[in-house]
């Protein structure tokens, strides 16, 4: 039996600017308002939970990862939304990808990344 999705959800500061983050920079949309915490995503299988909360004690062990096939644009306008770069892309040679490192508005950690291996979406056995 399968999962058929993963919400990762973020305590954020400020709700709206937080929501105006993902939607310009990743292309989300609004799918469900709950009040103080907001469901977005892609509508092809990328979700992001926001709910309105104090900062989070410790963020160093999260990273949110996404899979995009022009790392440079979407590094660009990230950080046009408001992101802090903290590694340019570059490729890396042991993981056999492109990648670069963000920060979004609440210090959450990002990651953008292309895999070089072709066949990366297929089942391992």
């Amino acid at each position: 039996m399968k999962v058929t999705a993963s919400i990762p959800w973020l305590r954020v500061a400020d709700l709206e600017r937080s929501r105006a983050f993902y939607e310009q920079g990743f292309g989300m949309e609004l799918l469900i308002d709950q009040g103080d915490c907001l469901l977005l995503g892609t509508g092809e299988g990328v979700y992001v939970g926001l709910c309105e909360r104090p900062a989070p004690r410790d963020t160093a062990g999260l990273l949110l990862c996404f899979i995009d096939d022009d790392i440079e644009a979407r590094t660009e306008l990230l950080v046009a939304c408001g992101a802090i770069l903290e590694q340019p892309v570059q490729q890396n040679e042991t993981y056999s990808i492109v990648h670069s490192f963000l920060r979004d508005p609440d210090g959450h950690r990002l990651e953008i990344q292309h895999f070089l291996d072709p066949n990366w979406r297929q089942p391992a056995c």
